[in-house]
């Protein structure tokens, strides 16, 4: 599957299922993008990856040779980090903290080449496999904001109506923590949080865009997907690292 491929798909609403990678491990990194996962995501706000680890991470899922499509989330909504992460060959970017559609629009903008954005232009390694011509390369990357603000919240349906914009991202933690949330699994407020993931899908639904969510087991994402997201990230290495050790230790010692 091409970047153009997987973004005719994302757009389209179609169902997709992706991994979040926070570790700098390109050998890791490749696995699992071996396994078949429609894409996976580069941390590069909270990860443990820096701009080499990027670029190294994106070159790992590629050589998986599979299609799977690799997404950076960026550090910021800013034209830098956005446009490093394009040109190191990354198929789409997924922008944290949007909070109104000004914000979005400057996300989107950040992607584009002229004359529908400020990307500038030296793609130097997307170039071998997206675009190198701008208006190819505009058509074949996606650009996914995150809803996980009370303010992105509260200006949801401006921002899906964003031109340009290719999907919103929820971003669960900060969501949840957003709605009054004393932590990320804060159970008080599990009835206010999940009205606002059902508006963000609702609401996506009605712009045409597409909805995904990050989710923290595959029998998460699947619900998800059935409650009308239409693409989920499923956990990542770095929780799945920890679970399994802890789980060989405990068999071990029983």
């Amino acid at each position: 599957m091409s970047s153009k491929d997987f973004a005719d798909r994302l757009r389209s609403r179609q169902v997709a299922l992706g991994y979040w990678v926070m570790l700098d491990a390109p050998a890791a990194t490749e696995r699992i993008a071996l396994i078949g996962y429609d894409y996976v995501v580069l941390d590069g706000q909270h990860g443990l990856i820096d701009s080499r680890g990027l670029l190294d991470g994106l070159i790992a899922i590629d050589a998986a040779g599979n299609g799977t499509a690799g997404l950076v989330r960026v550090e910021a909504n800013n034209p830098t980090p956005i446009g490093r992460a394009l040109d190191a060959g990354a198929a789409g970017v997924i922008v944290p903290l949007v909070d109104t559609a000004e914000d979005a629009l400057r996300a989107v903008e950040a992607a584009r080449y002229p004359p529908n954005g400020v990307r500038s232009y030296g793609p130097a390694r997307s170039g071998l496999r997206i675009g190198p011509v701008p208006a190819e390369a505009d058509a074949a990357t996606v650009v996914l904001t995150m809803i996980e603000t009370r303010q992105g919240l509260e200006n949801v349906a401006g921002i899906c109506a964003t031109p340009g914009l290719d999907g919103i991202y929820v971003g669960p933690s900060d969501l949840r923590l957003a709605v009054g949330g004393k932590y990320p699994g804060d159970p008080d407020v599990a009835e206010t949080f999940d009205a606002a993931v059902e508006l963000i899908a609702r609401t996506a639904a009605a712009a045409g865009v597409a909805a995904g969510i990050h989710t923290h087991s595959g029998a998460e994402a699947r619900q998800r997907l059935s409650e009308g997201y239409t693409f989920a990230t499923v956990s990542s290495d770095l929780d799945h690292l920890q679970a399994a050790a802890a789980m060989h230790l405990a068999a071990a010692r029983d």
